[in-house]
């Protein structure tokens, strides 16, 4: 059976794990003091072209958004996002458990549109009540989104904008975000996110990396013993060097936008193909996940040949689902999905 269930089913790049194997004996310090953290470190910062970032290293995206959100947000602040948004939906209230809300915002295809949350933040501070009410305090973007769209340099920069006008901190969550890098359409960049933002991070988990997630504080920001916070929440990992070696191998000779690039390779092969057989995709995606309707029934028979998510409800009798690529994904692997389909 072939798999398009999502971007990390398989283990880690093997260049990746051959760094893991070759250093795998040598004895370093703990909890991310050692050599190859520092130099994956440096090496984000020199990529970001941002040399004051902070980078700190978690294991996993839902770990590293309740650790960023909770530390960073005051006891009465809570975070806008889309209503779609992972924090918001697939998430299961990890932000709500660390005692901050989650505040939506109507989705467009899974992003938030600036008019409307000035919108929002313009009705709030008009309420003479809203002392009494959770404070807006950040507003949380994905890049790419639950539905594989990417903001606009555009996009970002008037979010920014108003977040600065509110006195708000914007934070991205880049799970995913070397697919979005990658991507024939964006006209975003890694040192534009570095400027924009005020802190995201790059996602391992889901781009080669066995697990890891890199956190970036962008303006000399982040919280006061933050590494103390991030061990509160149970989420400091003692062999730090584990996702060090993992992001030095990633920031090597360019190896995280290489499996960016084959990722959108090969999504771009599946999409034509999908297009060219009449599936019917409600929604264009320029990234590694990609959306069709399907009848009922036929999505039950598939399940038997090819492995893929479940996403939404379209009618009754149809279901949206989703196909992703990743650094692991063959051209046998598309080869095959096409007879199939």
């Amino acid at each position: 059976m072939i798999s398009f269930e999502n971007d990390y089913t398989t283990g880690a790049h093997p260049q990746v794990l051959k760094m893991l194997l070759e250093t795998n004996l040598e004895a370093v310090s703990g909890y991310g003091s050692d050599s190859y953290c520092s130099s994956a470190r440096e090496k984000i910062s020199k990529a970001c072209e941002c040399p004051e970032a902070d980078v700190y290293f978690l294991i996993g995206g839902t770990q590293t958004n309740a650790v960023v959100i909770s530390t960073l947000l005051k006891s009465y602040e809570g975070v806008i996002t889309a209503a779609t948004g992972h924090i918001n939906i697939h998430e299961a209230g990890a932000i709500e458990y660390t005692g901050h809300k989650v505040l939506e915002l109507p989705h467009h295809n899974g992003k938030i549109a600036s008019n409307e949350l000035e919108e929002y933040l313009q009705r709030f501070y008009a309420d003479e009540t809203h002392e009494h009410m959770v404070f807006p305090g950040m507003v949380y973007l994905s890049h790419p989104t639950e539905y594989g769209t990417l903001y606009a340099k555009e996009e970002l920069e008037s979010i920014s904008a108003i977040c600065k006008k509110y006195q708000i901190l914007l934070f991205l969550d880049g799970a995913r975000l070397g697919y979005g890098l990658a991507s024939l359409s964006t006209d975003v960049t890694l040192p534009d996110l570095a400027k924009i933002c005020d802190v995201f991070y790059i996602g391992g988990t889901k781009v080669g990396a066995l697990f890891g997630e890199a956190v970036v504080f962008t303006k000399k920001n982040a919280p006061s013993y933050f590494i103390t916070m991030v061990k509160q929440h149970g989420a400091l990992l003692a062999k730090g060097r584990l996702l060090g070696v993992q992001f030095d191998a990633l920031f090597t000779e360019e190896l995280y936008w290489k499996i960016g690039r084959h990722a959108i390779d090969m999504a771009e092969q599946l999409k034509g193909m999908l297009k060219e057989k009449g599936y019917l995709m409600p929604w264009d995606s320029p990234t590694n996940q990609q959306y069709i309707v399907l009848e009922n029934d036929q999505m039950e028979k598939m399940k038997s040949k090819v492995k893929f998510s479940f996403w939404e409800k379209y009618d009754e009798t149809h279901t949206i689902v989703r196909f992703v690529t990743s650094w692991s994904t063959t051209q046998d692997d598309i080869d095959q999905l096409k007879k199939i389909l």
